[in-house]
């Protein structure tokens, strides 16, 4: 009997090694990874500037706690806010912690203008942790359930749809910021329309809400952007980070500019393992190497490829599919469940991921290649045509 909890239902498999976009497991067999940990493996699997820098600064020094000063932190603080435009960071450990951190900020925020129950609009589908307060804010009742009672002071919109936003505006005076992914991820891989994200800050601007993306999923470099709001030319209050920011090593990051940046005080909030020396470093190299390699261009330029590839492998289907993306975050939505696609890829020596019950979410390396992204396609392709072929 295994002595963890019984809190994942995982495949039966165990890795032992990585390089690139590939993973061995215990019995020496590759597997060609479309997943890259849930978009936290960016650079790939051991990439040789990023190990470098870990065994460097694990040598060196691992924690000192944020009692002190950290010259890593501040030096990731600096890189990140050149290039969100943002003021100001806040590091943690994860993204339910940057959400948290989030949620928090726009709290006591409403506070501070003298609202006794501050209310944050957030969106159905969505989802941002497992606390208890991200918990709340995700929309999805099959997380929720059995952790009543959740916690108050948030109401819920469709995603993309600027006219229920607008409805909950002239309903409720204790708004004080909506929280939303700027691209969905868990909720089913959802883009929204080019004015969605413009027409959200304008509504923020003119009463004084704050804007707050959760880009743990869909940032640092996943849609062929630095950020993905940086698609529609807006910029947020608040937005927050993990996943591929340490490829690997844990760490998340809650940036906020304007007044939200000058929200937290001494005492307000605070983490023991935050942005210490070696997350902070392993962060630092991440960003080097996506800008060294040109990892945003290839983003994109493997991402588009892999679309048109789907669309031509997938054709037969184009009336049942939907093949929907940004850069190397993917989705292809199937007419009925498919969660037995996950085993079936496996077989193949393929790791992909199901999400939403019936949309194959794929999340590739940054420094994936053109010949790996065929293979992907092929494989892909292959299972999900045996699979509606079987079913029609």
């Amino acid at each position: 009997m295994s002595t963890l909890m019984n809190t994942y239902s995982r495949l039966p498999v165990t890795f032992v090694r990585g390089e690139g976009v590939w993973l061995w497991d215990d019995q020496n067999v590759r597997y060609l990874d479309a997943l890259s940990g849930i978009a936290v493996c960016g650079l790939g699997h051991c990439h040789p500037a990023l190990t470098r820098a870990i065994c460097e600064q694990a040598a060196t020094l691992v924690h000192t706690s944020n009692l002190y000063h950290v010259k890593n932190q501040e030096l990731l603080a600096d890189r990140l806010t050149s290039l969100s435009g943002l003021d100001k960071v806040f590091f943690c450990n994860s993204g339910a912690e940057a959400n948290e951190a989030a949620i928090k900020l726009a709290r006591l925020h409403g506070h501070n203008r003298g609202i006794d129950l501050p209310t944050i609009i957030v969106m159905e589908r969505s989802f941002h942790g497992r606390t208890m307060a991200t918990l709340t804010a995700t929309g999805n009742r099959k997380t929720q359930a059995g952790f009543e009672p959740l916690l108050t002071g948030f109401v819920r919109a469709p995603y993309d749809d600027l006219a229920a936003v607008e409805q909950i505006a002239a309903n409720n005076q204790n708004v004080v910021a909506i929280l939303l992914e700027t691209y969905q991820g868990e909720g089913g891989v959802n883009f929204p329309q080019a004015n969605y994200l413009q027409g959200l800050r304008q509504i923020c601007d003119q009463r004084d809400w704050l804007l707050m993306l959760d880009e743990v999923q869909c940032g640092l470099g996943r849609t062929g952007t630095w950020f993905a709001f940086q698609h529609s030319q807006i910029l947020p209050d608040v937005m927050t980070l993990a996943k591929g920011l340490g490829s690997g090593m844990p760490i998340g990051a809650c940036l906020a500019s304007g007044q939200a940046a000058d929200v937290f005080q001494p005492g307000n909030h605070a983490s023991t393992f935050g942005g210490n020396p070696l997350a902070c470093k392993a962060a630092l190299a991440t960003l080097e190497v996506i800008e060294q390699e040109g990892l945003l261009a290839n983003a994109i330029t493997i991402g588009e490829f892999m679309r048109a590839q789907f669309k031509q492998h997938l054709q037969k289907w184009q009336d049942v599919l939907k093949i929907r993306g940004q850069g190397l975050m993917m989705g292809i939505e199937l007419p009925i469940p498919c969660g037995e696609l996950v085993h079936e890829a496996l077989q193949q020596h393929l790791l992909i991921n199901v999400t939403s019950e019936k949309v194959v979410r794929l999340l590739p390396a940054l420094t994936m290649r053109q010949d790996e992204a065929e293979q992907v396609v092929a494989g892909v392709s292959a299972i999900i045509d045996r699979f509606l072929t079987a079913r029609s």
